[in-house]
């Protein structure tokens, strides 16, 4: 079932709720964090919260600031029922295209799932190749708090991934753009070329190669 919705609305419980009515126990919010960027991987997180015991102030991880981020991502791994992380890197992005990476990202972050859930929420227009009833919701992580959480942890796992990057690749600037394509970083890869946390498919990458 797909909902679509505006973005005039706050995260709420009432995805899972209509759920947990339909008898459903562990249900999953499911998001990606780095469907745009030139460079780094895609990351998914699943994750099944533990109502009422949520943290506090979950919204779309783009609201809100990295320092608010890390402190939401901390209490979501305290709290949460459970939680999966999936990535997905540079050089299967390139075979398999972005969509199919994000895809295959959130299917993984599932199945990193211990306990498993029973029920999934996914943010956006996306289905997963999974054996669990699930329900894709536009703009999910402005409207669920599952789906919410999981993006926050998604967003914080991959700038994390790209600060290392940085540390690995100086010269582009990956710990202040996380790979987006800034005209900074475009005219990095310019000047530079791209290095092999790039994403050789993409456009302003592509040709190089």
């Amino acid at each position: 079932m797909r909902s679509n919705i505006t973005d005039k609305l706050l995260p709420s419980s009432r995805y899972e709720d209509e759920a947990a009515r339909r008898g459903y126990a562990h249900i999953a919010g499911i998001d990606e964090a780095g469907r745009g960027p030139l460079a780094g991987p895609v990351v998914a997180a699943a994750v099944v919260l533990t109502f009422p015991d949520i943290p506090r102030g979950l919204n779309d991880s783009k609201l809100l600031s990295a320092r608010v981020r890390e402190k939401l991502a901390y209490e979501i791994g305290e709290k949460a029922f459970a939680v999966g992380i999936g990535i997905v890197p540079p050089e299967i992005i390139d075979q398999i295209n972005i969509l199919q990476a994000t895809r295959q990202a959130m299917s993984l972050a599932v199945k990193n799932m211990l306990p498993q859930p029973d029920y999934l929420l996914i943010d956006g227009p996306i289905s997963l190749d999974l054996d669990f009833p699930q329900e894709a919701i536009v703009k999910g992580d402005r409207l669920s708090l599952s789906v919410a959480a999981a993006g926050i942890v998604a967003k914080v796992t991959r700038d994390k991934i790209m600060l290392d990057l940085h540390e690995k690749y100086p010269l582009y600037g990956f710990d202040k753009h996380k790979g987006y394509p800034t005209q900074g970083h475009r005219q990095a890869v310019l000047t530079y070329g791209p290095c092999l946390a790039h994403r050789k498919s993409f456009r302003g990458v592509v040709g190089f190669f």
